[in-house]
């Protein structure tokens, strides 16, 4: 388990610019049947976590003069929406023996030939998923293996994705992670392909249907009957 140092916040409200100064973030640890209480960790040491751990990964939180170790999810970054710097953590104290619901990066491997060979474009339906498990058996990262996209009919599905027995998906099975789509030309060439076809299939039944006639015989028109001759 990735272990992040803390100490105990004194410092609250606009009183925070000296410890941001000094390097550090002011963070919150919160969780079920335990009593919220500040922190602040180094802003360094938390990048090296966070790029480590994620939001679905365990961090072992060591607070300055507590022995006790308290296993955290990392749960939300508050950014400055100007500079883009962090400005809150906050940590989630999980019950190792509750499962929590959490949204697991997904990591694409491999060249898909469809992309590389035909020209199409890689498109990312997901780039997490929802999942549900117990804090200890929560994945870091979930792959996912593109090289099977050889055409563009070919596409992965969430069912298709390797996921451990003892991890529960949200999502259902049946949507759709990832495709290759056709470059616009090749999409105009397939449709006006089908408009053809359609076309020709639509043609041939016309001719079909000219060439059978049915014949009602009681409806057969009789020859005209010729009129007498006048007398001369």
């Amino acid at each position: 388990m990735i272990s992040l140092q803390a100490k105990t916040r004194k410092e609250f409200g606009k009183k925070t610019g000296s410890m941001k100064a000094n390097g550090s973030i002011p963070a919150v640890v919160y969780g079920p049947g335990e009593k919220n209480f500040s922190i602040e960790v180094s802003e360094k040491d938390f990048k090296k976590v966070f790029a480590k751990a994620g939001e679905s990964s365990l961090v072992e939180l060591h607070i300055e003069g507590e022995s006790a170790k308290k296993p955290v999810l990392i749960h939300e970054i508050q950014k400055d929406p100007v500079s883009d710097l962090i400005i809150h953590i906050d940590f989630y104290q999980a019950d190792l023996k509750e499962e929590v619901q959490v949204a697991v990066p997904l990591v694409f491997e491999g060249v898909a030939p469809a992309e590389k060979e035909l020209g199409g474009t890689l498109n990312k339906n997901m780039l997490e998923l929802e999942v549900k498990a117990l804090p200890t058996n929560l994945p870091q990262e979930i792959k996912v293996d593109i090289s099977g996209l050889k055409t563009f009919e070919d596409h992965i599905l969430v069912k298709d994705l390797a996921i451990p027995a003892n991890v529960t998906v949200i999502k259902a099975g049946d949507e759709i992670v990832a495709a290759v789509l056709a470059p616009v030309k090749v999409e105009e060439e397939l449709a006006a392909e089908i408009t053809e076809n359609v076309e020709d299939v639509e043609k041939v039944e016309k001719e079909k249907k000219e060439e059978v006639v049915i014949e009602d015989p009681d409806k057969a028109k009789a020859p005209k009957e010729e009129k007498p001759k006048a007398a001369q």
